[in-house]
């Protein structure tokens, strides 16, 4: 095996180590005769945390056992992909580049700042040469033009990606004190989503998995998911739904009954959460519950899928 590879491995599992899985108290839980818990993956690493690390680990080792020590992959000026990306890169010694969309006025911008801060190199394209981000023609033009990188999609979402987040599926089962009946998260680009729904599947966790969408017209995300499981031989896979009524107005949108939701949630289980992916995630949560979509009993398990970092930016536009 690439000595290489093998270091990098060992690297990893001395700086990053399981998230906790911590229950939490609230009067609706109460209410329904519930049982939550959270899975704390925005307490993986301080820079490279939640399901943005997941996705990444193990492109990053694929990347290094092929002897490649560039990643290229696409993101948004608040992107906690390219955040994330950018961290790992400086942390384990890979060179990175972020294509993001929009002008470059944005790298001034607290993610994108720090990202540079990493040593990510950044490239700036139109909203119209973006959407081409998943064009073949793109793609094969940009490993011509960097043809030792590895190109990771938008989201970090690829079939690599899954194992990562089928990670903390077994971790929950090692953590849990008693059955756990659903897991839920927040869904922007289907791979979290997938790895947790095959992850449940490979490990023969019979529960139901949930993902809220957080942005509009996210219907195209169910095949997505397909795709993947498919990719990773996922033949027997759990109930699972995508939930796509959560999403607030859409993407990135935050209103202040949003706002407010994510501030007093914070406030009462002191676990700290964002609008755009988290909050929206244990908002649904929670009008799930009134709407009885849970069973007098059951035990939920929520993923935090990080994300923090973006508070700073939406601060900066007083969104938040």
């Amino acid at each position: 095996m690439n000595p290489s590879y093998v270091e990098l491995n060992e690297n990893l599992q001395k700086i990053i180590k399981a998230s906790p899985l911590q229950k939490v108290t609230h009067p609706l839980l109460d209410e329904y005769g519930l049982k939550l818990s959270v899975k704390r993956d925005d307490l993986l690493h301080p820079d490279i945390s939640g399901n943005k690390w997941r996705k990444l680990k193990f492109n990053l080792l694929a990347a290094r056992s092929q002897e490649v020590n560039h990643i290229i992959s696409f993101g948004g000026a608040f992107s906690n992909h390219i955040h994330a990306l950018a961290a790992a890169g400086f942390h384990l010694g890979f060179k990175t580049t972020g294509i993001i969309r929009g002008e470059s006025s944005y790298a001034s911008n607290p993610t994108l700042n720090q990202a540079q801060a990493w040593g990510m190199e950044l490239e700036f394209v139109s909203r119209i040469e973006y959407r081409r981000r998943n064009d073949s023609d793109y793609l094969l033009s940009l490993k011509e033009r960097f043809p030792n990188a590895l190109i990771v999609p938008e989201g970090g979402s690829n079939q690599t990606a899954l194992p990562g987040v089928m990670e903390s599926v077994q971790e929950m089962q090692q953590q849990s004190t008693c059955a756990i009946d659903h897991i839920i998260t927040a869904t922007g680009s289907g791979g979290t989503l997938a790895g947790l729904i095959a992850g449940s599947s490979k490990t023969g966790l019979n529960c139901k998995v949930t993902g809220v969408a957080v942005l509009k017209k996210a219907d195209y995300l169910n095949q997505q998911i397909e795709i993947l499981l498919q990719q990773n031989n996922v033949t027997n896979a759990p109930e699972w739904r995508l939930q796509t009524r959560f999403h607030q107005g859409g993407y990135a949108k935050v209103n202040k009954e949003l706002a407010l939701f994510c501030q007093q949630f914070s406030l009462q289980t002191g676990i700290p959460i964002e609008p755009i992916y988290t909050g929206k995630m244990f908002y649904a949560l929670f009008e799930l519950v009134e709407q009885g979509h849970f069973k007098k009993g059951e035990h939920i398990i929520a993923l935090h899928t990080g994300g923090l970092q973006g508070i700073n930016g939406l601060q900066t536009r007083n969104l938040f």
